[in-house]
């Protein structure tokens, strides 16, 4: 996973490159809690774009996220979702309190890779 902290915007946007599932999603955890909890952004991006698959575990991951970047005053937001994460992300609610970013491309950034 790739992490990019644009301090101008107090933006911390993680690139996802793997499959979010059950035995992942720890590793996962450990990693966006300690970034969130050390930047404490106003916004939080998570990009999909690299995701081929997530079950229900990454449902639970980020609504974790959202609860914990709220509790700092942030918000969370989401990006490059395909199709099939899309649906999961409609049928599980998750659209309707985590807003969708139209494209990624407005954000002009280089990604620390970690």
């Amino acid at each position: 996973m790739n992490t990019c902290y644009k301090k101008e915007d107090k933006q911390l946007i993680f690139k996802i490159d793997e499959e979010i599932d059950e035995c992942s999603v720890q590793k996962i955890r450990r990693k966006l809690d300690n970034e969130i909890e050390r930047y404490m952004p106003k916004k939080v991006i998570f990009d999909f774009n690299n995701v081929s698959f997530m079950d229900s575990a990454g449902i639970g991951l980020l609504i974790g996220r959202y609860k914990l970047a709220n509790m700092l005053g942030g918000k969370v937001e989401v990006a490059n979702i395909s199709p099939s994460i899309r649906k999961i992300f409609e049928m599980s609610g998750i659209l309707k309190i985590i807003p969708e970013v139209d494209t990624m491309q407005d954000l002009q950034m280089e990604v620390n890779h970690e």
